[in-house]
């Protein structure tokens, strides 16, 4: 028991009050790209990256396909490139997850007065692993711990479609799983919506062109919000859903 106790006191408290305002230390996140010149020539990041998620002239990250593994910085001579625990970088549209020296954050998340009417109170997600690795998928999870308690707000994991508002959708989306996903969203009630998490969720990258996949179920229902990360991480899941109801901290 008195073991116990020492441990308990060891970790402090796990409980964060306001996710929002969290320092995750350590934590690799939002890309900063300096002004100033790379070296003539030089397309070392670009080689150094997996999942073909930075672009030249000018030099630009897609958070999108981004997996935050930070190769690109050690490469660039010129010391243009690094990365900030900047986890605040959910999006409501595609294009504002491109990141820039001209354009440095991701575009903040446009809140939408019909969903927080609709949802601000009561918020009840399904999520659906379409291919994944289960990293995103163990990070969702976690939202239902001590330490981030989304339930506080009113946001809750179901299991079944029919208790859905919104469909939490994980992997780049295999053949497998696409009548399943569908189904899934075919069971959930209206007005629902779709919550891209995670690069694979987001762009299909790195599996994009692996003849295993099957995401013509995006092209039919667009996300309503875009969670990046690899895993992404439950402080930008938390986040970004806050934003986008127009929750107050």
């Amino acid at each position: 028991m008195l073991n116990s106790i020492k441990v308990r006191a060891s970790q402090g408290s796990q409980f964060i009050p306001d996710p929002r305002k969290a320092d995750p230390v350590g934590f690799r996140a939002r890309p900063v790209i300096a002004d100033r010149a790379c070296d003539s020539g030089c397309s070392a990041c670009v080689s150094a990256c997996p999942t073909r998620a930075i672009a030249l002239d000018p030099v630009r990250i897609d958070l999108g396909r981004c997996v935050m593994c930070g190769d690109c910085a050690p490469v660039c001579q010129a010391e243009k490139l690094s990365f900030t625990n900047d986890f605040r970088i959910a999006a409501t549209d595609r294009q504002a997850l491109v990141v820039s020296s001209a354009r440095p954050s991701v575009d903040p998340v446009k809140v939408s007065a019909a969903l927080r009417q609709r949802f601000g109170r009561s918020l009840k997600l399904r999520s659906v692993s379409a291919g994944g690795c289960n990293a995103c998928e163990l990070e969702i999870n976690a939202l239902g711990n001590v330490n981030f308690d989304i339930g506080r707000y009113g946001i809750d994991m179901v299991a079944s479609p029919r208790h859905a508002d919104g469909l939490v959708l994980t992997g780049p989306l295999t053949r497998n799983m696409a009548q399943a996903l569908q189904l899934c969203w075919d069971g959930m009630p209206e007005p629902k919506l779709v919550i891209a998490v995670g690069a694979c969720a987001i762009s299909g990258s790195p599996f994009e062109e692996g003849g295993a996949l099957e995401r013509s179920f995006l092209d039919r229902f667009a996300p309503t919000l875009y969670v990046p990360g690899c895993p992404a991480h439950p402080l930008t899941f938390i986040s970004g859903i806050l934003d986008l109801l127009g929750i107050p901290s």
